[in-house]
Protein backbone atom coordinates (compact mmCIF):
# COMPACT_ATOMS: atom_id res chain seq x y z
CA UNK A 1 0.00 0.00 0.00
CA UNK A 2 3.22 2.31 0.74
CA UNK A 3 4.66 1.72 -2.47
CA UNK A 4 1.60 2.43 -4.56
CA UNK A 5 0.92 5.54 -2.44
CA UNK A 6 4.40 6.71 -3.00
CA UNK A 7 4.32 5.97 -6.91
CA UNK A 8 0.81 7.77 -6.98
CA UNK A 9 2.65 10.70 -5.48
CA UNK A 10 5.76 10.89 -8.01
CA UNK A 11 3.40 10.92 -10.84
CA UNK A 12 1.07 13.59 -9.25
CA UNK A 13 4.40 16.15 -8.87
CA UNK A 14 5.59 14.87 -12.77
CA UNK A 15 1.60 15.58 -13.77
CA UNK A 16 1.79 19.27 -12.15
CA UNK A 17 5.36 20.13 -13.70
CA UNK A 18 6.85 20.03 -10.32
CA UNK A 19 10.60 19.17 -11.38
CA UNK A 20 10.35 21.70 -14.30
CA UNK A 21 9.79 24.76 -12.02
CA UNK A 22 13.14 25.34 -10.98
CA UNK A 23 13.74 25.78 -14.94
CA UNK A 24 11.01 28.19 -15.32
CA UNK A 25 12.12 30.26 -12.81
CA UNK A 26 15.53 30.07 -14.13
CA UNK A 27 13.80 31.41 -17.77
CA UNK A 28 12.03 33.89 -15.89
CA UNK A 29 15.05 35.64 -14.17
CA UNK A 30 17.60 35.26 -17.27
CA UNK A 31 15.48 35.40 -19.91
CA UNK A 32 14.92 33.35 -23.09
CA UNK A 33 17.60 31.30 -24.55
CA UNK A 34 16.31 32.28 -28.23
CA UNK A 35 17.89 35.29 -30.28
CA UNK A 36 15.70 38.57 -30.92
CA UNK A 37 16.54 37.67 -34.77
CA UNK A 38 15.86 39.91 -36.62
CA UNK A 39 15.70 43.14 -34.47
CA UNK A 40 19.30 42.13 -32.14
CA UNK A 41 22.35 41.27 -33.28
CA UNK A 42 22.74 37.45 -33.53
CA UNK A 43 26.73 36.08 -32.84
CA UNK A 44 27.57 32.71 -34.74
CA UNK A 45 28.92 30.16 -32.89
CA UNK A 46 32.20 30.05 -34.96
CA UNK A 47 31.04 26.36 -36.59
CA UNK A 48 28.17 27.36 -38.08
CA UNK A 49 28.20 26.27 -42.12
CA UNK A 50 27.06 29.28 -44.02
CA UNK A 51 26.72 30.34 -47.44
CA UNK A 52 29.74 28.95 -49.97
CA UNK A 53 31.61 31.24 -51.63
CA UNK A 54 34.86 30.52 -54.47
CA UNK A 55 38.24 31.97 -54.10
CA UNK A 56 38.66 33.66 -57.40
CA UNK A 57 42.79 33.04 -56.99
CA UNK A 58 42.23 29.99 -55.60
CA UNK A 59 39.51 27.85 -57.68
CA UNK A 60 41.12 25.90 -60.78
CA UNK A 61 38.20 25.45 -62.41
CA UNK A 62 38.06 21.76 -62.37
CA UNK A 63 34.07 21.34 -61.47
CA UNK A 64 34.97 18.49 -58.37
CA UNK A 65 32.17 20.82 -56.34
CA UNK A 66 29.35 20.77 -59.04
CA UNK A 67 30.10 16.57 -59.78
CA UNK A 68 29.92 16.09 -55.22
CA UNK A 69 27.36 18.70 -55.21
CA UNK A 70 24.16 16.48 -53.67
CA UNK A 71 21.26 19.38 -54.26
CA UNK A 72 22.97 19.99 -57.57
CA UNK A 73 23.11 23.49 -56.35
CA UNK A 74 26.19 24.09 -58.30
CA UNK A 75 25.90 24.47 -62.28
CA UNK A 76 28.90 24.52 -64.79
CA UNK A 77 29.13 25.51 -68.44
CA UNK A 78 31.56 25.47 -70.48
CA UNK A 79 31.59 28.35 -73.53
CA UNK A 80 33.51 27.86 -76.04
CA UNK A 81 32.19 30.60 -78.42
CA UNK A 82 33.07 33.78 -76.04
CA UNK A 83 36.72 35.14 -76.38
CA UNK A 84 38.44 34.00 -74.66
CA UNK A 85 36.80 30.59 -74.17
CA UNK A 86 35.50 30.34 -70.31
CA UNK A 87 34.30 27.69 -67.76
CA UNK A 88 31.40 29.34 -65.61
CA UNK A 89 29.98 27.91 -62.32
CA UNK A 90 27.13 29.39 -60.78
CA UNK A 91 25.76 28.32 -57.35
CA UNK A 92 22.25 28.60 -56.35
CA UNK A 93 21.91 29.05 -52.34
CA UNK A 94 18.28 28.65 -52.52
CA UNK A 95 18.88 25.07 -53.32
CA UNK A 96 22.00 24.71 -51.65
CA UNK A 97 21.60 21.97 -48.37
CA UNK A 98 25.23 23.85 -46.92
CA UNK A 99 26.73 20.21 -46.04
CA UNK A 100 30.00 21.23 -47.70
CA UNK A 101 30.68 18.52 -49.53
CA UNK A 102 32.11 20.68 -51.89
CA UNK A 103 34.63 22.48 -49.72
CA UNK A 104 35.53 18.97 -48.17
CA UNK A 105 36.71 18.06 -52.04
CA UNK A 106 37.98 20.85 -53.37
CA UNK A 107 41.58 19.74 -54.62
CA UNK A 108 42.86 22.93 -53.63
CA UNK A 109 41.41 22.77 -50.72
CA UNK A 110 40.07 25.84 -50.43
CA UNK A 111 38.77 26.94 -54.09
CA UNK A 112 35.46 26.93 -52.55
CA UNK A 113 34.87 27.04 -49.02
CA UNK A 114 32.09 28.20 -45.96
CA UNK A 115 31.77 31.36 -44.62
CA UNK A 116 29.65 32.16 -41.43
CA UNK A 117 26.83 34.42 -43.08
CA UNK A 118 23.67 32.88 -42.65
CA UNK A 119 21.59 35.33 -43.58
CA UNK A 120 20.80 35.05 -47.28
CA UNK A 121 17.12 35.66 -46.85
CA UNK A 122 15.74 37.90 -49.88
CA UNK A 123 12.70 38.72 -51.63
CA UNK A 124 13.81 37.56 -55.20
CA UNK A 125 14.89 33.53 -55.46
CA UNK A 126 17.08 34.89 -58.81
CA UNK A 127 19.30 37.14 -56.88
CA UNK A 128 20.31 34.14 -54.38
CA UNK A 129 23.42 33.20 -56.00
CA UNK A 130 27.04 33.74 -56.41
CA UNK A 131 29.34 32.97 -59.52
CA UNK A 132 33.02 32.76 -61.16
CA UNK A 133 34.42 31.80 -64.19
CA UNK A 134 37.81 30.09 -65.20
CA UNK A 135 39.84 30.71 -68.64
CA UNK A 136 39.15 27.35 -71.01
CA UNK A 137 42.44 25.61 -72.94
CA UNK A 138 41.02 24.03 -75.84
CA UNK A 139 42.38 21.56 -78.14
CA UNK A 140 44.83 22.86 -80.65
CA UNK A 141 43.73 20.05 -83.24
CA UNK A 142 39.76 20.15 -82.93
CA UNK A 143 38.95 23.18 -80.65
CA UNK A 144 37.25 20.70 -78.14
CA UNK A 145 37.71 21.03 -74.30
CA UNK A 146 40.48 20.00 -72.28
CA UNK A 147 40.05 21.70 -69.21
CA UNK A 148 40.42 24.94 -67.78
CA UNK A 149 44.23 26.45 -67.40
CA UNK A 150 44.28 27.12 -64.03
CA UNK A 151 43.45 22.97 -63.55
CA UNK A 152 46.05 21.89 -66.48
CA UNK A 153 48.71 24.12 -64.42
CA UNK A 154 47.83 23.22 -61.08
CA UNK A 155 48.36 19.33 -61.96
CA UNK A 156 51.70 19.90 -64.03
CA UNK A 157 52.78 22.07 -60.52
CA UNK A 158 51.68 18.71 -58.64
CA UNK A 159 53.39 16.36 -60.88
CA UNK A 160 56.77 18.34 -60.83
CA UNK A 161 59.45 16.85 -63.01
CA UNK A 162 57.04 13.96 -64.10
CA UNK A 163 54.51 16.17 -65.88
CA UNK A 164 57.73 16.64 -68.66
CA UNK A 165 56.43 12.97 -69.80
CA UNK A 166 53.35 14.54 -71.07
CA UNK A 167 53.21 16.86 -73.76
CA UNK A 168 50.62 18.83 -73.02
CA UNK A 169 51.82 19.33 -69.45
CA UNK A 170 55.31 19.70 -70.63
CA UNK A 171 54.13 22.88 -72.49
CA UNK A 172 52.28 24.26 -69.48
CA UNK A 173 55.72 23.96 -67.09
CA UNK A 174 57.65 26.17 -70.16
CA UNK A 175 54.60 28.38 -70.34
CA UNK A 176 53.38 27.61 -73.91
CA UNK A 177 49.43 26.95 -73.22
CA UNK A 178 47.84 28.48 -76.43
CA UNK A 179 44.28 27.75 -77.96
CA UNK A 180 44.74 27.66 -81.98
CA UNK A 181 42.91 25.20 -83.50
CA UNK A 182 44.37 23.33 -86.32
CA UNK A 183 42.92 23.90 -89.96
CA UNK A 184 40.34 21.16 -90.65
CA UNK A 185 42.25 18.62 -92.93
CA UNK A 186 45.54 19.14 -91.80
CA UNK A 187 48.30 16.11 -91.98
CA UNK A 188 48.97 14.29 -88.82
CA UNK A 189 52.09 14.61 -88.14
CA UNK A 190 55.40 14.05 -85.87
CA UNK A 191 54.84 18.30 -85.35
CA UNK A 192 51.79 17.71 -83.67
CA UNK A 193 52.87 15.13 -80.78
CA UNK A 194 53.81 18.41 -79.25
CA UNK A 195 50.55 20.51 -79.05
CA UNK A 196 47.91 20.92 -76.65
CA UNK A 197 45.42 18.13 -77.41
CA UNK A 198 42.19 17.00 -75.75
CA UNK A 199 42.94 12.88 -74.83
CA UNK A 200 40.36 11.62 -78.21
CA UNK A 201 43.15 14.04 -80.46
CA UNK A 202 46.38 12.81 -78.52
CA UNK A 203 45.27 9.03 -79.02
CA UNK A 204 44.86 9.83 -83.08
CA UNK A 205 48.30 11.83 -83.24
CA UNK A 206 50.35 8.82 -81.07
CA UNK A 207 48.51 6.40 -83.32
CA UNK A 208 49.21 7.95 -86.49
CA UNK A 209 53.00 8.43 -85.19
CA UNK A 210 53.43 4.70 -84.41
CA UNK A 211 52.06 3.68 -87.61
Amino acid sequence: MANSLKTFAIRALWALKIPYLPEVFRAVVKGPYTVDFPFGETVDTGAYRGAAVWDEDVCIGCGACAEVCPADAIAMEDDIESSPPMRRFKLRYDKCIFCGHCHYNCPPEDGIYQTTNWDLATYDRAESYTTVEKELLLCDRCGGVVGAKDHIKWVAKRLGPKAYANPGLALTVEGGLVSAPQPAGTAEGRANIMRVLCPHCRRVVVFEEIT
